[in-house]
Order: structure tokens, then C-alpha cells, then sequence
């Protein structure tokens, strides 16, 4: 696989270029963030990195998945009916966290400890302080991933992502969205996390009954990143996460470029798994042909030819329109 571009552009942390947060393809950023205080005491060693995170934490519980050695830190499901999974969740302190991947870090083949999307703030005020991502007006959550090794099925995420490695080193592996079809994505529900998974293992692929992830492979990059290296990653592009050291932290932001108000795509796919999957295929050609033309071929000649007060939807919508458009699928779906 090719390596994930570096970004060559302009690059200041603390006003990150929006020509990089609105890019169509991921890009590394190395040492961008090396001059951050946590990616600092990472560097000196395991437990000045403890120390700099209890200098935050307020003591709330945070979620915990434990995994056996037999997993090989594959974060997955429990075997092949696909309804469980092969982790337990517990809740437990960041100290007790700490503690456990100082503990095992030096064991051969360890249980995977795996703290994943906690929100910073929540846990960690003041980190963000100090630790700065320069996303100027972007309403983004930014979340801490904390744990020793452990892999990440490749999916997607629907917001536009940075993610920084602050300790540890993480290997990321992308692909572009119309790999799809070559990834072998799981059911819709249940998820390990909540979105849709591959279900080829990395470590060991099963050409056999993945035929088509060699295709996947060869539109893939992949990025090994270190301590203040960070990767963008766009809407939709999959990506497999691997933690390659004995405790490793990401911190991630996520934003959408579009209006809160704004429903999640994904929101349309599950109603149209409902309502046009089963339908004739004769059927679901013609409503093939109503979705490029009101949707993805739309511009403003679609609907020139109608009175400006009587387009309705067809206009670009706004919260208010958003909210009665909102009632009234929920009142059709209600009968």
C-alpha cells in the first residue's frame, strides 16, 4: 500500500488551515502537535504521562472495554453469528486505567485494555487548555482513546476527523468510501461501537472468503504515527486504528460541516432500507433516477421552473424547515 501524503501546506497548530480541515483525502501532519505538554511527558516515559492526565482528571468513571489475551487486541465480535462481542465493558477511574497498562506493559501477550471516545472535557477539564487544537469557530467534540494494543475494524466515521497521537504509536490504514463494496462491512446493528465494521482481519486476511479486499488493499495508504503526529481524515473515508505500543493516547476531534440542525444521512439509508430494498427492481430503477435527480444531480435548474414560495423543500433548508420536515416523517412512520 502507497503511505498516506504529508501534508506540505502552511500549518500553524493553533489556526489550523481550513484548506487541511475541509481537504477530500486524509493527510499526516508530522510533529505537529510535538510541542503539546502531554505529547512532552509521553516522550519522557509511561508514568510522566499518568502523571500529566491525574493532573486533570476530576474522578468521573469512564468506560472500559477488557479483552483476553486470545484476542490479540481485536476490539470485534464474539464469533461468527455476529450478535455479541468478544469484550466486556466495565466502568472504572482513569487512575485505575493507568494503573492496569503500567501493570501490563511489559507482559509478552497481555488482556487488551481499550478506553475508547471519552469526551476530554468531561473527564479531563482544563486539558484542552493546555493541550490546544487550533479549530477556531468549529463546534467539535474532542475525545480521548487510551489503551495498549489493541485493532480497530476498519469503518467510518460522518463527521470530519483529526486524530493526534499524544502517547504511543498508532498505525492508521484508509480507504476511500467507494471501497465499500470491497471491505465486507457487518450488519448495521449490532456494532462493536456503533457504526458498521469490516469483517476481514488485518493481521490475517482471509483471502478466501474476502476475495475482493486485495482490490482494497491496493486503493489503501497506510500511516505509522508517533508521539504529535496527527492524520485528517475526511467524511466517510474508512480507516483501521492500530496501537502499537504498551499504552498508547489518541485525541481525536470531530466535526460536521454542515448545520447541527442538519439529520444524519444515515438516518435516510435505514428508512430506505425499509421502504425500497424489497421493492421490484423495475421499481427501485425509477426511484434510482428520483434520487439522482432531487438529490445527488440537483442544482438550481432542477427546480428554477417553480414559483420560488411554492419549492418547499426542494430550497436549501433551514433549522425551521428542518424541524416541520422532521414532524412530519415522524407522523407518517407513526400510522
Amino acid at each position: 500500500m502507497r503511505a498516506v501524503p504529508a501534508w506540505t501546506g502552511a500549518f500553524d497548530p493553533n489556526d489550523l488551515p481550513a484548506e487541511l480541515l475541509a481537504a477530500d483525502r486524509p493527510y499526516v501532519v508530522r510533529g505537529g502537535f510535538a510541542h503539546w505538554p502531554v505529547v512532552r511527558a509521553a516522550r519522557q516515559s509511561d508514568e510522566a504521562l499518568a502523571r500529566h492526565l491525574m493532573g486533570f482528571y476530576n474522578g468521573i468513571r469512564i468506560g472500559l472495554f477488557q479483552l483476553a489475551p486470545e484476542a490479540r487486541g481485536r476490539v470485534f465480535y464474539a464469533d461468527e453469528t455476529l450478535r455479541d462481542f468478544n469484550f466486556s465493558r466495565h466502568a472504572a477511574t482513569l487512575d485505575q486505567v493507568l494503573t492496569g497498562l503500567l501493570g501490563l506493559a511489559a507482559a509478552p501477550e497481555p488482556p487488551a485494555l481499550y478506553v475508547g471516545s471519552t469526551t476530554v472535557e468531561a473527564v479531563l477539564p482544563g486539558f484542552l487548555d493546555v493541550n490546544a487544537l487550533g479549530l477556531g469557530q468549529r463546534d467539535a467534540l474532542v475525545s480521548l482513546w487510551l489503551g495498549n494494543r489493541t485493532r480497530i475494524a476498519a469503518h467510518y466515521d460522518l463527521p470530519d476527523n483529526l486524530a493526534v497521537v499524544a502517547a504511543g504509536r498508532r498505525r492508521f490504514t484508509v480507504f476511500p468510501p467507494e471501497q465499500i463494496h470491497n471491505l465486507y462491512m457487518g450488519p448495521l446493528d449490532p456494532t462493536p461501537a456503533g457504526q458498521p465494521v469490516s469483517l476481514v482481519d488485518f493481521e490475517t486476511p482471509d483471502f478466501e472468503r474476502f476475495p475482493r479486499f486485495r482490490q482494497a488493499l491496493d486503493a489503501g495508504e497506510v500511516a505509522e504515527l508517533e508521539p504529535g503526529d496527527a492524520i485528517f481524515i475526511p467524511s466517510m473515508w474508512f480507516h483501521h486504528i492500530e496501537g502499537l505500543a504498551p499504552v498508547n493516547l489518541l485525541i481525536n476531534a470531530w466535526w460536521r460541516q454542515t448545520p447541527e440542525y442538519v439529520d444524519s444521512p444515515l438516518s435516510a439509508l435505514h428508512l430506505a432500507l425499509m421502504t425500497m430494498r424489497n421493492l421490484p427492481d423495475k421499481e427501485r430503477r425509477i426511484w434510482q433516477h428520483h434520487f439522482q435527480h432531487f438529490v445527488f444531480d440537483a442544482d438550481a435548474s432542477t427546480w428554477e421552473h417553480i414559483p420560488e414560495a411554492a419549492r418547499g423543500l426542494l430550497e436549501a433548508a433551514d433549522e425551521t424547515t428542518s424541524r416541520q420536515a422532521r414532524a412530519q416523517l415522524l407522523s407518517q412512520l407513526k400510522r
